[in-house]
C-alpha cells in the first residue's frame, strides 16, 4: 500500500471511528434550507412561473399556486434542499433572472 492510500485509510478510520471508546462516531445529517423567492413590483408573473418550471421542476399548476403565494404573502418557498443544491437552485435562479433583465430576489432560510 502506497504511503498516500495508507494516509487516506487512517484518516478515513480515524475520522469514523473513536479508537478511545471503540465506538463508531455518530454522523450528522446535513441541514436543509428552504429556497425562497421574493415578491417584487417588475419581474412579470409569466417568468417566475416558467423559473419553477424550469429550475425547480414544478408542473404547470403547481408552479402557478406558488407564484399567486409568492404574490400575495411577498414570498413563497420553492423547494426545501440540502445546503449544496439549494445554493446551486439560488445561484440559476439569480442567474437566469439576470440574463433576462428582472430583479427576482431569491434567498435560503433555514429549515
Amino acid at each position: 500500500m502506497c504511503k498516500m492510500a495508507f494516509f487516506w485509510y487512517i484518516f478515513c478510520v480515524d475520522h469514523f471511528f473513536d479508537f478511545a471508546t471503540k465506538k463508531k462516531k455518530a454522523l450528522k445529517k446535513p441541514g436543509d434550507f428552504f429556497v425562497v423567492l421574493f415578491n417584487d413590483n417588475y419581474t412579470p408573473m409569466d417568468f417566475v412561473v416558467d423559473v419553477l418550471v424550469v429550475i425547480f421542476h414544478k408542473n404547470s399548476a403547481e408552479a402557478t399556486q406558488l407564484m399567486l403565494e409568492i404574490h400575495n404573502k411577498g414570498k413563497g418557498a420553492a423547494g426545501r434542499y440540502t445546503e449544496d443544491i439549494a445554493l446551486t437552485k439560488r445561484r440559476e435562479v439569480l442567474c437566469l433572472a439576470a440574463q433576462n433583465g428582472f430583479p427576482l430576489k431569491c434567498d435560503l432560510e433555514k429549515a
